[in-house]
């Protein structure tokens, strides 16, 4: 069985609990969620497949989010997949720096299943 890649998901986060939270909300609206906990990692799952969106930490051990987007958009192009910031930081400058490098949405942490998938709803991916 193949799985259809719009429908994947990439969670990068280097908390356990946020990407079990994540995953626990996408998949019960017929995501299949893929796991990554660093950019570095991520980076290596989208050479392998590329997903259909990815939900991105910014702050992150080996490779943060920022460097981790600058990366995927230089390699694979702008704009696809999506990438929705979802983060702690809420410094205008950073999210700002974010949409520049490719991003389509943010997301402040901590968010619900609301949240979150009203802004997947936001960048088409609902």
């Amino acid at each position: 069985m193949t799985v259809d890649r719009t429908q994947v998901v990439l969670v990068v986060d280097d908390s356990r609990v946020v990407r079990k939270v994540a995953r626990r909300i996408l998949e019960a609206r017929g995501f299949t969620v893929e796991e990554a906990e660093d950019g570095s990692r991520a980076l290596e799952a989208c050479r392998r497949a590329m997903p259909g969106s990815v939900l991105l930490d910014w702050n992150m051990p080996v490779m943060n989010g920022l460097d981790f987007l600058k990366a995927l958009r230089e390699e694979f192009g702008p704009g696809n997949p999506p990438v929705l910031f979802c983060t702690t930081e809420n410094d205008i400058d950073r999210i700002e720096q974010a949409i520049v490098h490719g991003a389509q949405e943010f997301i402040m942490k901590p968010f619900d299943e609301e949240i979150l998938l009203g802004k997947f709803e936001q960048v088409g991916l609902l």
